[in-house]
């Protein structure tokens, strides 16, 4: 019987990483999409002849999209079927890169890849719910926060890859970037059926009017906050967006609560653990999603590095994320998530701010030990925070679940980006304007400069004023550099803060000891669909 036991674990454990692997492969091209894009913005401007406006939507459609959809994809998930959406998610997603990837350069290029730049949001939104519900279906609870943290390290190490990757694609073709998905998703999709992949589902109606009411509200409030600095906050446009978006979420709750098979059962938030957790996930992406455009774009003008280079430079973060993600996934399984909580925020808040410090001597090996320490911190968070909210809802409704932890994701990680960039480009202007007026550049041009260094990613516009500055070229570039650190400096100690915060809402809002799931089951299994 020992023996009999003792293989049947093992084989347990096997599929478990198994499918554990199939789904790091499927989810992998969604992360690496969320950087490769940014890098390749200038080419892709070049190549189809965007506008500005244009070319904004075509890095912010995907990220609004992905805010829309995600409580759908959950929802869907658990629905019809885990696995069946993980397919249905990755074929819209690589239809949608093949299109963008096709784009035909003249008039409607624009109209044609921010179109299905927004459908390739959706996608992403529609498969990982689904993947990482399956990740959770696989595991045992005492192995789930393991798995999870194994599930983050890897896919968030992959956002790294992005700039590395598509440094060397876009010496082929900005095409390239779309393109390379097709093959990553067919591998992924095979190793989802070698898996043997459980197509995990209820028998449920799909609250559509939810649906609409939450698609429009979180994605009108994502679409404010990435064009703020654009429009200005006091923008009108931004303003109905805001507001307008606020008002429609308020308006999706009232409804949630009155329908009998709501979108997202509400109540999930009466469940203390439930709420913190995706209030500690909040500030904890806000912290982790600028930390790329502002670490990359610092790499790049400050340092002056290549995209390649600031991929092995955005990579050291890492270094301390995977195995910080390692370590929370096993003090969870123990019943320490308060733990992860509270040692992830004030490592990551000292990671932060000795980072920051380090910022304005241009010099990255004062920087590397420190953000290896910003690193650990995040990795501790993100992965047992989100597995210790989903363990606090039945099983089947873990898809639901994991569609409301990523809606509050990417609405932190947007709350992060518009608040920390605006005060970015204030510093940024202010710095350029002060130093800039020593060479007898107008304040219009410095404010030109600002401009194109916070909104090209590699400052190309600068680069070219900067060709014809004559014999003070190095000195105004020096200048420029030294400027940039100073306002990235400012932002990662906004990124600290934020950390800061989650340590509080840890110490304030989790108790010790396992957080165990509210008894009462919520709705009826269905049946597992082989």
């Amino acid at each position: 019987m020992t023996s009999t036991t003792s293989t049947e674990s093992t084989t347990g454990r096997d599929r478990g990483g198994l499918v554990l692997v199939a789904m790091v492969v499927v989810v992998a091209m969604t992360f690496i999409d969320m950087t490769i894009v940014s890098i390749a913005a200038p080419d892709i401007q070049r190549g189809l002849g965007l506008s500005s406006t244009g070319l904004q939507w075509v890095v912010s459609g995907y990220l609004v999209s992905l805010a829309a959809f995600f409580a759908l994809g959950g929802r869907l998930a658990d629905v019809i079927g885990h696995r069946t959406m993980v397919v249905v998610g990755t074929l819209v997603f690589i239809g949608a890169s093949v299109a963008c990837g096709l784009t035909a350069e003249g008039t409607g290029a624009d109209v044609w890849i921010v179109g299905f730049r927004i459908v390739q949001g959706a996608g992403a939104a529609l498969l990982f719910p689904a993947a990482l519900a399956v990740v959770l279906h696989a595991f045992p609870t005492e192995q789930r926060g393991s798995a999870v943290a194994r599930f983050f390290a890897v896919t968030g190490g992959l956002t790294s890859i992005g700039p590395f990757v598509g440094a060397y694609l876009l010496e082929i073709s900005w095409r390239w970037i779309f393109l390379v998905n097709v093959p990553v998703a067919i591998v992924g999709l095979v190793l989802t059926f070698v898996a043997g992949v459980d197509n995990q589902r209820r028998r449920e109606p799909i609250d559509l009017v939810g649906a609409a009411l939450i698609a429009v509200g979180a994605g009108a409030v994502v679409a404010g906050l990435q064009q703020s600095s654009t429009w200005g906050w006091s923008d009108l446009r931004t303003l109905a967006c805001l507001v307008g978006g606020v008002v429609v979420l308020g308006i999706f709750l009232e409804v949630e609560r009155s329908r009998p098979d709501p979108l997202i059962r509400v109540r999930f938030f009466e469940n203390r653990t439930f709420a913190m957790q995706n209030l500690i996930l909040f500030f904890a992406s806000a912290a982790f999603i600028p930390l790329f455009f502002f670490a990359s774009i610092y790499a790049q003008v400050s340092l002056g590095w290549t995209a390649s280079n600031t991929g092995l430079y955005l990579l050291t973060f890492f270094a301390g994320f995977a195995p910080g993600a390692v370590i929370g996934g096993k003090w969870l399984d123990r019943g320490q998530a308060r733990r992860a909580a509270v040692w992830g925020g004030v490592l990551g808040a000292a990671g932060f701010f000795a980072w920051a410090a380090r910022l304005p001597g241009l010099t990255e090996n004062t920087q590397w030990p420190w953000i290896v320490v910003a690193g650990l911190g995040v990795g501790l968070v993100i992965g047992s925070a989100n597995t210790d909210a989903i363990n606090q809802v039945p099983a089947e409704n873990f898809g639901e679940a994991t569609g409301v932890t990523q809606t509050v994701r990417n609405l932190g990680a947007a709350v992060g980006l518009a608040v920390v960039g605006t005060v970015f480009a204030s510093r940024l202007r202010t710095r350029l304007e002060d130093s800039l007026a020593g060479f007898g550049i107008p304040k219009a041009q410095a404010d030109s400069i600002a401009a194109s260094l916070h909104g090209s990613g590699g400052g190309s516009a600068s680069k070219s004023f900067l060709a014809k500055a004559g014999p003070k070229a190095d000195q105004v570039l020096a200048a420029v550099r030294l400027d940039f650190a100073d306002a990235t400096q400012l932002v990662f100690q906004g990124l600290g803060i934020a950390m800061a915060v989650v340590a509080v809402l840890a110490v304030l809002g989790l108790t010790r000891g396992p957080h165990l799931p509210d008894p009462a089951p919520v709705g009826t299994v269905g049946a597992s669909d082989a």
